[in-house]
């Protein structure tokens, strides 16, 4: 099961004791010497085109003078340039929050590019007031950009500035990890004893320093909003101060099966969670079952489901007739809305125009056409609700709190009979039942009176493919043969789609590409295409070509073989995350090809994964008289694996590789 529970990894000292050693950074800003310049390459990477000397930042909470608090938030940064694939690094963004008119204030920014030329320093500083540039990226988001000046290779860069926000929902989260090696990443936060917050961590590296002390501090609130005398409070409260530091953090690169790096690089975040006293006493972060019920009076989500809805009979009532049974109707309604409405946005929670909108105009979010698919089945008595997760590019979700910004995209679960399903309409040519497999990120939640919580594990999806080839010798002595390829149901989605992108003709000459062999492929057809609750049907026939030689090395495989390790890296830190089970199977019946003999045939073998029978790779072959006989079958069980497995996994997968590369060696007969 998926966490986000910190882990840890223990990692070697990358650089000298002098570093690791030491409490804290000795870096300043506007304090560089020609002797900072002097490392080409850093030992923690020394393929790394940039190296981020120090990242620092700190929070805390100070009264304000409109009768509440503020987060005042400082970062600090400095990064070594070494080399022009590092340029990226020069280009900064900072997000801040907006409510209308309302904004968190971008204050005390400085930001320097310094070069040496001639043995000596020279700075080039930032513009702040004509070269930093605002962008509004939502209602709720706006980022300020700039780009470092001068910025050469070699080049060191740094900058500062502090964040002051009134939104205390908002404490800035802190990431030790990221696109380049950190020598140094350390967050520190005050936070008073009557703010409650929750603390999410994650990531595999532990913190080379972690403290927390507390002290009682004075707070001071105004409020000068009034026209008359301001209002004043004072009081102490006791502050913890917590400072978490790693040292010579290394860049967790994208591997294989990752479903994105924003589940593991090593961060810390914060979610307000509670008032406490001396202030009032308020919960801010809601149950589950509260929050669900929330979403369903939402205008802005589940409040057109409660109503009559009686603009959709004329919609309906075609469907209506041509189904016998709700599970048939189900199914109508949901292929009706799959094919006939367009996915404007694939990554909302929230609905923008009422459904009747949508309805009308065949257009919406995947949020307002699956909304839409939820009320159509409750207008006709199918028990239906939407249900949020998060997909996998979005990050996975923390079962345990209910927060709204960690989920982006809606499907239905329905019951039309004794079993649910989950349906995604927004998806073209995706079958009844069936989800993207973007989808499978785990925890996700059923917006229902009880808040349900579903697990959409990968585990839970298994891919089973199966082919079958026969080779012959015709007439004239040519071998000639037939494939007939049954791919996993994900497969042939990903098959149709390209079809139709690009036509069978292209699939065909991709077949023939994969083939291993000069052959040519004639009779391609494929059965199923326009039934996309099915797996699709591959056939075709191939005459093997070249010419004949003493000696035939043919690969029982005609290029159905996994053709490389996807398994590359020595060692892995984060977990391997397929995008589901697999079970492949293949089958041969080959005729010894006219006027030769086998000479040799590779060896049957059975290799289970481990101990628990979780994968399993088979390679049997034969021969009887004039004909070979082989099979191959790879399952894996399931779609997880921790980091301490990745080297079991990888070297099962190395020998799956390697068998079946070897191939059948045909000797001209005497």
């Amino acid at each position: 099961m998926k966490s986000k529970l910190l882990l840890i990894l223990l990692l070697p000292a990358f650089l000298s004791a002098g570093i690791s050693a030491q409490d804290k950074v000795n870096v300043k800003f506007g304090s560089v010497s020609p002797k900072d310049f002097e490392n080409k390459v850093y030992s923690i990477d020394s393929n790394a085109s940039a190296v981020v000397i120090a990242d620092v930042g700190s929070s805390v909470i100070e009264g304000n003078s409109k009768g509440w608090f503020s987060l005042v938030y400082k970062h600090y940064k400095r990064v070594h340039i070494l080399n022009k694939n590092g340029y990226d690094v020069s280009n900064v963004s900072i997000l801040l929050y907006s409510n209308g008119d309302d904004e968190e204030v971008l204050d005390r920014l400085k930001a320097v590019t310094y070069n040496l030329e001639g043995g000596k320093v020279v700075e080039t500083k930032l513009d702040v007031k004509t070269n930093v540039f605002k962008d509004k990226l939502n209602k709720n988001q706006v980022v300020k950009k700039f780009t470092f000046p001068n910025v050469k290779e070699g080049s060191i860069i740094e900058y500062e500035y502090t964040i002051i926000s009134d939104y205390l929902q908002n404490l800035q989260p802190w990431e030790f990890q990221g696109g380049y090696p950190r020598l140094w990443s350390e967050y520190t936060l005050s936070l008073p004893e009557f703010l409650g917050y929750v603390f999410l961590t994650q990531g595999y590296k532990s913190y080379d320093i972690k403290t927390e002390k507390s002290q009682m501090e004075s707070f001071r609130v105004v409020d000068s909003r009034g026209i008359g005398a301001s209002d004043r409070i004072q009081f102490n409260a006791n502050v913890t101060d917590y400072r978490w530091v790693m040292k010579n953090v290394p860049t967790l690169k994208e591997e294989s099966f990752t479903s994105t790096l924003d589940n593991h690089i090593a961060k810390i975040e914060f979610q307000l969670s509670e008032y406490r006293h001396p202030l009032n006493y308020r919960r801010v972060m809601d149950t589950w079952p509260k929050l669900a019920d929330d979403l369903l009076k939402s205008e802005y989500f589940g409040e057109q489901l409660s109503k009559d809805n009686g603009w959709m009979k004329d919609m309906l009532e075609p469907l209506r007739k041509a189904s016998p049974s709700k599970t048939e109707l189900a199914k109508n309604i949901y292929n009706y809305v799959r094919d006939n409405f367009t996915c404007t946005d694939k990554s909302d929670v929230f609905i923008n125009q009422p459904l009747k909108n949508v309805g009308k105009t065949k257009n919406g979010t995947v949020a307002e056409i699956n909304l839409l698919l939820t009320a159509m089945l409750m207008h006709e008595g199918i028990d239906a609700s939407p249900v949020i997760l998060s997909k996998k590019s979005h990050g996975v979700t923390y079962s345990l709190y209910p927060l709204l910004t960690q989920y982006n995209y809606v499907v239905v679960a329905a019951k039309p009979d004794d079993k649910t399903i989950f349906l995604d309409a927004s998806e073209p040519g995706l079958g009844y039942g069936y989800l993207p497999l973007e989808c499978y990120n785990g925890h996700a939640r059923i917006i229902n009176k009880t808040a349900d919580a579903v697990e959409l594990s990968a585990d839970l999806v298994t891919e089973a493919s199966m082919t079958s080839v026969f080779v012959i010798n015709d007439e004239k002595g040519n071998m000639i043969g037939s494939m007939q390829r049954s791919p996993g149901y994900y497969e042939s989605y990903s098959l149709r789609k390209r079809i139709k992108e690009k036509g069978k003709e292209e699939l065909a000459k991709d077949v023939k590409k994969d083939f291993g062999m000069e052959v040519e492929v004639s009779n391609f057809i494929i059965d199923s295409l326009d039934k996309y609750d099915e797996k699709l049907g591959v056939k075709f026939d191939f005459d093997v070509k070249g010419e004949k030689e003493d000696i035939l090395y043919i690969n029982p495989m005609f290029g159905e073989n996994w053709k490389e390790n996807p398994f590359k890296s020595a060692e892995r830190a984060y977990p391997v995350e397929m995008p589901y089970a697999m079970d492949i199977t293949y089958n041969l019946q080959m005729e010894v090809p006219a006027g030769y003999v086998v000479d040799e045939l590779p060896a049957s073998v059975i290799v289970k994964l481990n101990e628990a029978d979780e994968g399993l790779f088979e390679y049997r072959i034969s021969q009887s008289g004039s004909s070979v006989a082989f099979r191959s079958r790879l399952r894996i069980s399931r779609a997880y694996f921790m980091p301490e497995e990745y080297p079991m996994l990888r070297e099962f997968f190395a020998f799956v590789v390697k068998k079946q590369s070897e191939q059948i060696v045909f000797k001209k007969k005497s």
